[in-house]
């Protein structure tokens, strides 16, 4: 009977240990698309728990939602975006509403993907081709399109420049464009004979960048630079003990070695720390 006493107390005892710990923790929660994003964090969890915090992850599958959400303090923290789209989005908001990109994390690589036409060779005159709806990131397709030679754009564009498919200078392909929302770009292989897919929507639906993309941007040049996904968070907690945690664990070796071996990743998510 002294045994199971004992027992029963040292499980007592654990388990107020473990309720004290939890509610000495300071809970965060952070808005984020599936992958990477949503991945990396989950994989900090406990390293942010070492450092006081509890980590919630809320996903996301549209990137319109996330930024009203932390601007309106339903989030503590986003990732999930790079600075055009964020530049884009503080554009149409008041200043109450700004957000600031905090942590610079990782940067993904966008592709030309195969769909009916395995290769860029074999390409038929009037191909069908699905491209991103979103401004910030449709200058950066049809960047990608023209490094791949399918098209010409005006002189002096670059990845910041805001122009459309209606830019287009020379199409002698005569590509047909199919502007699609970002999330559902991987779904419209099945039908369209290419499709240019952000690197986080490939890799969310099993693409792998290194093995499947026909054409992929440099991961070494100023664009990984200019699309690299930062934490955002509001101006006031640019400086508060939560971000300085996300940034000690997510900006760490451990973090890094993690990015650039896990096999789901297979080259879509390169550290840019």
């Amino acid at each position: 009977m002294k045994k199971i006493l004992s027992a029963c107390l040292i499980l007592i005892l654990l388990f107020s240990a473990s309720f004290a710990l939890a509610e000495s923790l300071q809970k965060i929660v952070i808005g984020a698309t599936p992958s990477p994003h949503a991945i990396l964090l989950e994989y900090v969890t406990d390293d942010l728990k070492a450092l006081g915090f509890d980590l919630e992850i809320i996903i996301f599958t549209d990137y319109p939602l996330p930024n009203p959400a932390l601007a309106n303090s339903e989030l503590d923290a986003n990732y999930f975006q790079h600075m055009p789209y964020l530049n884009a989005y503080n554009d149409t908001v008041s200043d109450a509403d700004k957000l600031i990109a905090a942590i610079p994390v990782h940067y993904e690589p966008y592709g030309i993907y195969a769909g009916k036409t395995k290769s860029l060779d074999e390409l038929p005159d009037g191909a069908i081709v699905t491209i991103t709806n979103d401004p910030p990131n449709q200058p950066r397709a049809l960047i990608l399109l023209q490094d791949a030679g399918l098209v010409t754009l005006p002189e002096g564009v670059d990845t910041e420049s805001m122009i459309t498919v209606l830019d287009i200078v020379d199409n002698p392909k005569n590509l047909q464009f199919l502007e699609v929302d970002p999330a559902i770009l991987p779904s419209t292989l099945d039908d369209a004979n290419i499709s240019l897919i952000n690197g986080n929507y490939a890799l969310a639906a099993g693409l792998s960048p290194a093995r499947d993309a026909l054409f992929l941007e440099p991961t070494d040049g100023q664009t990984a630079q200019v699309f690299a996904n930062y934490v955002v968070v509001r101006p006031e907690d640019a400086d508060a003990d939560f971000v300085k945690a996300l940034k000690t664990v997510l900006q760490s070796d451990k973090v890094k070695d993690y990015m650039l071996t896990l096999e789901e990743f297979a080259g879509g998510v390169i550290p840019m720390f």
